[in-house]
C-alpha cells in the first residue's frame, strides 16, 4: 500500500494535498507535478511511502533541479513509484554504460567489456543487470531537510511511519492528515 502526498509551503503554513502518481513516469513528470501545486515557487515536498518498506523524500525549490532522499534503494528498485526516484545520477550510474546497442560488436558483446563485466561479479555484487548497481539502504540527499528542521541522522533513523513523523517535525501533521 502507497501513500503519496504533496506538502508546499506558503506564507500561510504547509498545505498538503493528496496526489495521485498513475500518471507520473520520470522524475521530470513529478516535479512538474510539484511545481503545479506551489504557483510562487515556494518549498513543495513529495513524500512517498510503501508501508514499512522505504519512503521517498523529493524536494522542489521553485526552478531548481529536485532533491531526492530514498531510505532503502533495494527496496525502492521493486516498486513502480520507486523507480521514478531512483535515477541514474542518484545511483551513481553512468546512463551511456547501460543498454547502448550501437556499442555492440555483432556478437552481442561489446569491445573490451566481456573481462570487465566478469571482474564485476566475480568481485561478489550478486544478482545480475541493474539490480547491481542498487545499493541496500538509503540514497540521496540527507541533507534535504536541514533546513527545515529534520537533520541528517534524524532522517536516516525514522521509522515506518516516516510521513507522519516528517511532517510532525515540519509543523504540517494536521494538514497532511485532511489528505491521509
Amino acid at each position: 500500500m502507497y501513500f503519496a502526498a504533496l506538502l508546499a509551503r506558503t506564507e500561510d503554513g504547509w498545505e498538503a494535498s493528496d496526489t495521485e502518481l498513475d500518471d507520473v513516469e520520470t522524475l521530470s513528470d513529478l516535479a512538474e507535478l510539484a511545481r503545479e501545486a506551489s504557483p510562487d515557487d515556494d518549498t513543495v515536498l513529495v513524500l512517498i511511502e510503501q508501508e514499512d518498506s522505504w519512503f521517498g523524500v523529493v524536494r522542489i525549490d521553485g526552478e531548481e533541479d529536485p532533491r531526492i532522499f530514498v531510505s532503502d534503494a533495494a527496496a525502492a528498485a521493486r516498486s513502480s513509484y520507486g523507480e521514478i526516484l531512483l535515477t541514474d545520477e542518484l545511483l551513481g550510474r553512468d546512463p551511456d554504460d547501460q543498454d547502448d546497442l550501437d556499442a555492440l560488436d555483432l556478437d552481442g558483446t561489446e569491445d573490451g567489456e566481456e573481462e570487465e563485466d566478469e571482474d564485476d561479479s566475480a568481485a561478489g555484487t550478486g544478482g545480475g543487470g541493474s539490480a547491481e548497481a542498487v545499493p541496500h539502504g538509503p540514497v540521496g540527499d540527507a541533507g534535504i531537510l536541514d533546513d527545515l528542521g529534520v537533520g541528517e541522522k534524524e532522517l536516516r533513523s525514522l521509522s515506518s511511519d516516516a510521513v507522519t513523523e516528517i511532517a510532525d517535525a515540519l509543523g504540517a501533521s494536521e494538514v497532511l492528515e485532511t489528505v491521509r
